[in-house]
């Protein structure tokens, strides 16, 4: 038998930490290769660890509420292998005896230095409340430190830290000696906060795992992406019209709404076959011009922001863009979200509009060069050819660009094609399927 070790994976672009939120397997349950042993929650999406292997569950090394990086261990299994050899993964090696210290400090420092390993983010909630770990008692496996340890003691009020500096010298006669056994790293003070005044009747809200990324994608794209924007206006009298005369008998037939976001989409997809240079991405020392076709879109819940991709959209008519849209918002919202519906996308389209916006500049979804916003269609006076004066169904398409990557050049003339192709949307010339 041999015994080997279950990682957690990397569950998504950019992602670098997992939470198990809860175990599906115990040890001495059997497994087969691809089973799912346990639930994850990272700061993009909900999702399962797989087996690597089938075996048997030797050992769950984290525990539930546990975040990990990526590649840590989170369990370990055993398999039928051609050595009979009892690997026991990697021991500790026995530490140096201690020289007894006898200090009064001493005791105070026994509950969570037991455990010696901390995960990034119990380090950096301690970090953020000046908590000392080693007065923290875990309720993890061998009583590792959770997250849900520090949220309790950060919501009691009692925040364990270190005794001051002075204190500790007269108790102690002689130097300190060097420890032998590693200790967690001592926890800095916290860094001064901003100070927002609290009042009665404020309510503070934990930032979310799925919030915090958002705000540092969005901090590292304004940070290395000098951004640029452009507008233009487009007339889509007769998508508008187009479109009202389908819906009824389409959602009939197909069972989803035919929305005007379907025909911006397939749009801007097609547009992107014609100029392939907005479809790029800076990569340091080039720029890597993607050959797929894969357009993110925003959906937003309640308190948070996810950027699903359908993929190949040049491929696909303006139904199969519709029904995809449809499902993607609905797996969204129903948290089926998984992450290989977000990875991939090559340039984003957002739907503005919706909220009644009509000119916006969108941060752009890094490491993409540009996004898109589609405001919302207004019927507004506008003068034709002969200087007639008529009412017109008009909308602002607003593009942000990474000037590292796209000139206004490029954009430009992608924008004017995107705009010839909405104008020129009909019942005539214009297939959904």
């Amino acid at each position: 038998m041999t015994i080997e070790n279950i990682l957690m994976p990397q569950l998504g672009e950019s992602v670098t930490e997992g939470t198990i939120e809860k175990w599906l397997v115990k040890p001495g349950d059997k497994v087969n290769k691809y089973d799912p042993l346990a639930e994850v929650n990272t700061d993009k999406v909900n999702a399962e660890i797989p087996s690597s292997f089938s075996g048997t569950i030797k050992e769950l090394i984290a525990a539930e509420g546990e975040t990990l990086a990526v590649g840590a261990v989170v369990c370990t299994i055993e398999i039928e292998g051609a050595a009979a050899t009892e690997a026991t993964p990697k021991e500790e090696a026995p530490a140096a005896p201690e020289a007894p210290v006898k200090t009064a400090a001493a005791p105070k420092r026994e509950k969570g230095a037991a455990s010696g390993r901390f995960s990034p983010a119990v380090l950096r909630m301690s970090q953020e409340h000046g908590i000392d770990l080693a007065l923290v008692e875990g309720s993890g496996r061998d009583g590792r430190i959770t997250r849900k340890d520090l949220q309790a003691i950060i919501d009691s009020g009692e925040i364990p830290t270190a005794a001051p500096v002075e204190e500790t010298v007269q108790e102690v006669a002689a130097p300190a000696p060097t420890p032998a056994t590693p200790q967690a790293p001592p926890t800095p003070q916290a860094a001064p906060k901003a100070e927002v005044p609290v009042a009665a009747g404020d309510i503070e809200i934990p930032v979310t795992g799925v919030r915090r990324a958002i705000a540092n994608n969005m901090l590292k794209s304004k940070h290395e992406a000098p951004h640029a924007w452009m507008t233009i206006e487009v007339d889509v009298t007769n998508l508008v019209s187009y479109r009202d005369s389908l819906k009824t008998e389409f959602k009939q037939k197909e069972g989803f709404n035919l929305t005007y976001f379907a025909f911006f989409v397939k749009a801007v997809a097609q547009a992107l076959k014609e100029f392939p240079m907005m479809n790029s991405m800076w990569a340091g020392d080039k720029i890597i011009q993607k050959k797929d076709i894969n357009l993110s879109i925003a959906v937003a819940t309640e308190d948070s922001l996810f950027v699903p991709v359908i993929k190949h959209a040049d491929e696909k008519t303006i139904k199969g863009i519709g029904r995809e849209i449809q499902e993607l918002a609905t797996k969204v919202r129903s948290g089926k979200l998984k992450s290989e519906d977000m990875q991939g996308g090559t340039f984003t389209v957002n739907n503005t509009g919706s909220f009644g916006s009509i000119q916006s500049m969108g941060i752009i979804n890094h490491p993409q060069a540009a996004i898109l916003q589609v405001e919302s269609i207004v019927k507004r006076p506008m003068i034709l050819d002969g200087g007639m004066i008529a009412p017109r169904d008009m909308v602002n398409l607003c593009l942000s660009l990474d000037h590292r990557v796209l000139d206004g050049l490029v954009c430009g003339q992608f924008m004017k094609r995107v705009k010839e192709i909405l104008e020129n949307i009909s019942a005539e010339n214009t297939s959904i399927y």
